[in-house]
């Protein structure tokens, strides 16, 4: 009864508390007919991205405003930048040098490609990512209203397949536990947060912040660039919309591997940390299902009740993304994934590797 209770009062306190992250409102909802006059530099590095490229430069060049775009050759094998070239548009093919020791892979191809940039605005796009018409108008726009220097959008999961319907939108909504848009926005606040498959900022904020040398062995890059971002007192701003989508339909093994990648790195690589993370797991998301099924009536009402607070907190998540409006109820299975998930990142830093993407493995090493 009291594990039942004390996961109804957390849960109680999760949805009254001031940051609402379980809410979706922050939300870009773009004008396919917008255009600007602005000049944006667009930074792409790519990977073994012939299949997805050629799609996402397409979708690219129906902005309607002035594109510089660079793609960024980083190392590939598969003929990324002759597809590139293949598509006929106006861009400029950049091979970029092998990776230094103490880089990642990703931030070195943007500061490789950042040295020649000439205009204000700075596009990071993800080569997978697709930006509907109007995008980059709207998000342009809404810097000029608000002020804004530093803004990302979270591409929306493609869907298709049972695991990226489920745990795409899933990872998302955990995302947002952990970085609070709501506070991510606020000026003053501690929380900064970026989605790093599309971000949108000046030149000069790059600069301020030492672009990306400042941060070349950041595990999770987008965000600790939003930090540094909203240290200087510049103005950030993160959201979701439906017109920036990912390209890639993702299975089983390539969830894992996303969020195997940074998980630990999260928790900053801390054992106390991680123990503590999977008892609040435990007690937030597994308990209520597992007393459901043992106790005693009164009692497994209370455990009833969290596990009904949970599905509730899924809900605007789950419209947002055209989900069954009740997937909440399988939230305790997709925690305990992603408890495993985070346990294998840990693992894995336990045998000396700081992480793997793309291919690469990154050991602790190259990073001390």
């Amino acid at each position: 009864m009291i594990l039942a209770s004390l996961s109804v009062l957390i849960w109680l306190l999760l949805m009254l508390w001031p940051a609402q992250a379980w809410r979706m409102d922050e939300v870009l909802t773009v004008d396919p007919q917008r255009t600007a006059e602005d000049s944006v530099t667009v930074l792409i590095p790519a990977r073994n991205e012939a299949d997805t490229l050629p799609v996402s430069l397409d979708a690219l060049f129906r902005q309607e405003l002035d594109l510089e775009v660079r793609v960024l050759d980083d190392g590939s094998t598969d003929g990324t930048g002759e597809a590139a070239i293949r598509t006929g548009l106006k861009l400029s093919l950049e091979p970029v040098p092998e990776t230094p020791v103490g880089w990642m892979g990703k931030l070195w191809a943007l500061e490789w490609g950042l040295r020649c940039a000439r205009t204000e605005w700075i596009l990071l796009l993800d080569a997978d990512i697709i930006l509907e018409p109007g995008t980059l108008p709207t998000l342009l726009e809404k810097a000029r209203k608000e002020k804004l220097d530093f803004l990302s959008i979270m591409a929306s999961p493609r869907g298709g397949g049972f695991w990226d319907v489920w745990l795409m939108p899933v990872f998302i909504y955990f995302f947002k536990w952990i970085y609070p848009f709501r506070l991510s926005n606020r000026p003053g606040s501690k929380v900064a947060a970026a989605a790093g498959g599309c971000i949108l900022t000046r030149q000069e904020v790059l600069k301020a912040v030492g672009a990306f040398e400042s941060l070349r062995g950041a595990v999770i890059d987008d965000c600790t660039l939003a930090h540094a971002v909203k240290e200087r007192g510049f103005r950030t701003w993160i959201g979701v919309s439906r017109a920036v989508h990912m390209q890639r339909r993702h299975g089983f093994a390539e969830i894992w591997q996303m969020v195997a990648r940074t998980a630990y790195t999260q928790l900053n690589y801390s054992p106390f940390l991680l123990v503590a993370a999977t008892l609040a797991l435990m007690v937030v998301y597994l308990a209520p299902p597992l007393l459901l099924g043992i106790l005693p009536a009164p009692a497994a009402f209370v455990a009833g009740l969290a596990w009904l607070l949970m599905m509730f907190s899924m809900i605007p998540t789950a419209r947002f993304y055209d989900q069954w409006r009740l997937s909440g109820l399988f939230l305790p299975a997709a925690a305990l994934l992603f408890l495993a998930m985070t346990w294998h990142s840990a693992f894995r830093y336990g045998l000396g590797i700081q992480t793997r993407w793309k291919g690469r493995r990154y050991r602790r090493r190259d990073f001390s």
